[in-house]
């Protein structure tokens, strides 16, 4: 495995002249003191965006076909990190994802709950107030901690949530040092930084005005195209015809903003305060979140759905009879028909935007799922599921 935000130039010089590859390789195993044995040994670029030259030598070393190869690194597909150097075909890129739910229930011991709640949700099976509760508990907890591999750690070696929002702050930081090496003027680290509060306005888009005075979305195209590429956010667009068809019918200038990992917006959140400033620790352990805070629900859905493979669409619209705008917060495609999705942060089963949606567009609707705190219901074509369920959709 090599490091290369730490390799030694010696090494890291190699990558020059590639023309002798058992040079190459004898160096290779001597400064790391590793024994390589064709078509069984992994060779590893970790951090490879420090070396644009490693990653374009892929193409050379494959050919080769002695070893496999993996790399990883943040901002890996960041234009600027690849300037001049050729992209290799022969790469097949894996998109990561913060550890889901399941993921999170294997880490702290729990490999049979993930089972049981596949069953639950394939069987349409309501498991009572009580195990509900307990369930909810720990998918608090797992907002809490998210799915960040070091936050996560950080919560089974100390249990101790001052700890895990450390190790947060030191990732965010670490994005935003990435942020300003392909931004000086700290335009994407402002929109990075602002996604809480856009989340917070409830607006039908991220409004770039608010975040950067002199700029409109046309003006930072070209930064809001890196963020979203860093893949440290999720955008959702609003779709203005909704039909299976998502892909073609959403709006690329109408979008919404959330974090890829629901942790790290709790801490972005009180990023500028001392962790026992903030409140959301306590009070979503507690399930005494304040109404105002269901962003961090509506989040944590837009995470598990996109680690599931989904593109996320939303769609809002004005009712000319209640005179005021309706919003409908993700649609899926599910074969030839759309489901629509609402987030609630309670256990009220209260859901006017997609009564109204469903009267609107009732043909084109295969099922209406409302997301909340309590035991799965089914009433009529509205799927009533517990948040913890959401992986399954």
């Amino acid at each position: 495995m090599i490091d290369f935000s730490y390799a030694s130039t010696i090494f890291q010089d190699l990558f020059k002249d590639l023309s002798d590859l058992d040079y190459f390789f004898l160096q290779l195993q001597l400064q790391y003191g590793v024994t390589l044995v064709e078509r069984k040994s992994i060779i590893i670029f970790d951090e490879v965006q420090f070396n644009p030259l490693a990653r374009q030598a892929i193409k050379l070393l494959v050919a080769d076909g002695r070893y496999d190869y993996i790399e990883t690194g943040s901002l890996i597909s960041i234009r600027k990190n690849v300037k001049n150097i050729l992209i290799p075909s022969e790469e097949r890129k894996l998109q990561m994802h913060p550890m889901d739910f399941e993921e999170f229930l294997w880490a702290i011991g729990d490999t049979n709950t993930p089972n049981l709640l596949k069953k639950m949700y394939e069987e349409r099976i309501s498991i009572g107030d009580g195990q509900n509760r307990n369930m909810m508990r720990k998918f608090r907890l797992y907002m809490l901690v998210g799915g960040m591999p070091q936050a996560v750690i950080a919560y089974l070696e100390s249990n101790n949530l001052e700890i895990v929002d450390q190790v947060k702050r030191d990732i965010i930081s670490l994005y935003e040092d990435d942020f300003y090496k392909i931004d000086q003027k700290g335009k994407i680290s402002s929109l990075y930084d602002a996604i809480p509060s856009q989340l917070n306005k409830h607006s039908s888009s991220y409004q770039i005005s608010s975040v950067l005075p002199k700029d409109r979305k046309s003006t930072v195209e070209e930064e809001i195209l890196e963020l979203k590429s860093s893949k440290t956010v999720i955008a959702s667009y609003n779709v203005s015809d909704p039909n299976i068809g998502l892909a073609n019918m959403h709006n690329k200038d109408k979008f919404k903003l959330y974090l890829a990992d629901t942790g790290l917006l709790i801490t972005l959140m009180f990023k500028d305060k001392d962790f026992t400033d903030n409140i959301i620790y306590s009070k979503l352990l507690n399930n005494k979140l304040p109404v105002n805070l269901g962003i961090i629900y509506e989040n944590v859905v837009a995470q598990i759905l996109t680690a599931n493979g989904n593109k996320l669409y939303y769609h809002t619209f004005y009712d000319k009879i209640q005179k005021r705008n309706y919003e409908v917060d993700f649609l899926l495609a599910k074969r030839e028909k759309i489901c629509p999705i609402e987030v609630k942060s309670s256990s009220y089963k209260t859901h006017k935007s997609l009564d109204i949606f469903s009267e609107k567009y009732s043909k084109r609707i295969k099922e209406k799922i409302v997301i909340y705190t309590k035991d799965l219901v089914k009433q009529g074509k509205t799927l009533y599921i517990p948040i913890y369920l959401t992986m399954f959709l």
